[in-house]
């Protein structure tokens, strides 16, 4: 029962998100062919990777919205290597390593500096973004080699890959967070940063750690996108720390920290996923998209904040 009370975020929004499903199945049943489905499942792959590490910093009270200019520098890179003549493997590395030292800076700045993360990542959104703007000036990463798109596996094989290192990583750190002391002290962190020192934690280095490793899976979220394309867009990942934001906080995590679950991002990728080729498929403009997601954020901590007035639940650890 505890349990249940514990996961009433994610259950209530499993119940909305199949209740949205039936009522696509009604009013727009092409919905549910084979290709867009598989479509949906491909291209949500990358954000669900991206919404893992977020779900992480969210919990440990701090936020990133500089991810979707760490993505667009992570596709380029990547597509660079790759053009240059490395093997996918290792360009995907050098995608994984810059977004790792991306997520280090802001670490460092947060947890070294104590400066607020809000800020700190603000300023870093738009430091890389206008950065690659002047670098790149929107110039597409061309004539990539034959082992590039698809990781050179083909259309079918390759999404399975990029579906299943989507999952790969969703279960190695979910088991994690359950099993780890360092899952563990990532909830610490979060729910009283003062309580889980005495505990002996180190809030400050769990803090910096958290922003490198989502900067890692920022990396290869970015890695995962690029494959499924001949070309690498500089602007691929414009908008996406909204989506991302928008799955995880709809899914349960707290703004205030200490409380979120993989499972309830999980199913935030897929509602947030959903809403586009919806629209779509509904004749509605798909502008709307993005409003859509402002919406839910903005309600989702709305319900987060009328649910702690009413009672507060003990941390699971």
């Amino acid at each position: 029962m505890n349990h249940l009370k514990w996961y009433r975020r994610e259950l209530t929004l499993a119940i909305a998100y199949v209740l949205f499903l039936l009522f696509l199945a009604v009013t727009a049943p092409r919905f549910f062919g084979s290709e867009p489905i598989r479509a949906l499942v491909v291209r949500s792959a990358p954000v669900l990777v991206a919404a893992v590490g977020m779900t992480l910093v969210i919990v440990c009270r701090e936020i990133d919205i500089s991810i979707g200019s760490q993505f667009c520098i992570c596709g380029v890179v990547t597509g660079l290597l790759s053009q240059s003549g490395a093997p996918i493997a290792l360009a995907g590395l050098g995608g994984i390593a810059t977004g790792a030292g991306l997520g280090a800076i802001n670490g460092w700045l947060v947890a070294g500096l104590g400066m607020p993360s809000i800020v700190v990542t603000l300023a870093t959104l738009v430091i890389l973004r206008e950065s690659l703007r002047f670098l790149r000036e929107g110039e597409f990463v061309r004539n990539l080699p034959p082992d590039f798109q698809w990781f050179g596996a083909g259309q079918s094989t390759g999404q399975w890959l990029v579906v299943g290192i989507a999952l790969l990583v969703f279960l190695v750190v979910g088991w994690s967070l359950r099993n780890l002391a360092a899952g563990r002290a990532v909830y610490a962190t979060g729910s009283d940063a003062e309580a889980a020192r005495l505990a002996g934690i180190q809030p400050r280095k769990v803090t910096f750690w958290v922003f490198v490793l989502m900067g890692a899976l920022t990396g290869l979220a970015a890695l995962l996108n690029a494959v499924r394309f001949s070309d690498v867009d500089p602007n691929a990942g414009t908008g996406l720390e909204l989506q991302v934001i928008a799955a995880v906080v709809v899914g349960g995590a707290a703004v205030s920290g200490g409380r979120g679950t993989l499972i309830g991002s999980l199913i935030g990728v897929a509602l947030l996923g959903t809403i586009g080729p919806a629209l779509v498929f509904l004749h509605a403009e798909p502008q709307w998209e993005k409003a859509i997601q402002g919406l839910i954020i903005l309600t989702a901590v709305a319900a987060d904040s009328l649910y702690k007035r009413k009672e507060i639940l003990p941390q699971p650890l």
